[in-house]
């Protein structure tokens, strides 16, 4: 399942601080921060060269344990721009799950097996209100332009008491290359050009599932860290995943070999471990929400309490 240059290592990062700004441009709806037709571009081929998955399993197995923790079925399933089939079969392969329906980025990645598989996009879903019961996402969601958009056309799609389940990577993933990059080219060419995606933060998300309408909406966060020989092996695999930059104000011209030479140098200076391998940060941030129903557990009206706070903390109330 790992790749031989891959190795996970549960090591902490230290924080390091680099500021990079970037500036998407001005339209009339939200703002178009990824280049979405290139990012598909460079799917397809990541597809066609043999892609790698080592993340995308990670997290599918994790999404099937979060799924087994939750004691009922889900008859009718979506899985949502996975950007490949892993999902989808473990969706199958699960007991609970009965009508299983595949929506994919490209046709390079629908996959083959019994669930109903459609190519389109998360930002405009092609299915009616009340449609199923469960709706995964692993690894895409990170990518589009209106998070809030998606996120409400997910919740209209669920059914009552439908569950949205996802993850995808946070704002934090791949921090030592972001670092390593802007000094590289700071250095050498007097500027920094927008390199890694500006994704999402933990603490904005929670604020969207409940603009969505989601009901007892959960945020929560994942580190994993990938060692390599050295920075280039990670370029590969990032490469390889189809993850390379997509941002609409990427540079549009090829950047100088002595910019990456020298990435590859700070990057090996700053964050190797004492045997040489590099290391590289995935945060990945799960988020989870159901589709409001009378059976749900609601909060308390202000002033229904039978009890004083203080009466259940065992203190005595102080009086301002």
């Amino acid at each position: 399942m790992w790749p031989r240059r891959a190795i996970f290592d549960p090591r902490p990062l230290e924080r390091h601080k680099v500021r990079m700004t970037t500036s998407p441009n001005v339209t009339a709806g939200p703002p178009r921060i990824f280049d979405r037709a290139l990012g598909r571009m460079r799917l397809a081929r990541a597809m066609r060269f043999g892609a790698a998955t080592f993340l995308l399993e990670r997290v599918v197995a994790d999404m099937g344990e979060r799924l087994d923790a939750i004691l009922r079925p889900f008859p009718s399933a979506l899985d949502l721009s996975t950007p490949g089939p892993q999902l989808a079969s473990m969706l199958v392969a699960r007991e609970g799950e009965r009508a299983i329906t595949r929506l994919a980025p490209i046709a390079q990645t629908l996959g083959d097996g019994p669930w109903t598989g459609i190519v389109g996009d998360e930002e405009a879903l092609p299915f009616a209100s009340e449609s199923f019961d469960l709706i995964a996402s692993a690894l895409a969601l990170q990518y589009v332009n209106d998070l809030p958009g998606a996120l409400t056309q997910a919740r209209r799609a669920l059914a009552p008491d439908g569950l949205f389940l996802a993850c995808m990577i946070g704002g934090r993933s791949l921090e030592e290359l972001r670092i390593a990059l802007a000094i590289a080219e700071d250095e050498i060419v007097g500027g920094v050009s927008p390199r890694v995606a500006p994704l999402a933060d933990i603490r904005d998300l929670g604020g969207l599932l409940q603009r969505a309408g989601f009901a007892l909406p959960v945020v929560d966060l994942d580190h994993m860290n990938v060692r390599y020989a050295n920075v280039f092996g990670l370029m590969a695999d990032l490469r390889a995943m189809g993850a390379t930059n997509a941002l609409e104000q990427r540079l549009r011209k090829p950047t100088r070999r002595a910019v990456f030479l020298r990435a590859a140098q700070i990057y090996a200076d700053r964050f190797a471990d004492l045997d040489g391998r590099v290391r590289a940060t995935f945060e990945i941030i799960w988020l989870s929400g159901w589709a409001p129903h009378e059976s749900q557990q609601k909060p308390l009206a202000p002033g229904s309490a039978k009890m004083r706070l203080a009466d259940a903390l065992g203190t005595k109330e102080q009086k301002v």
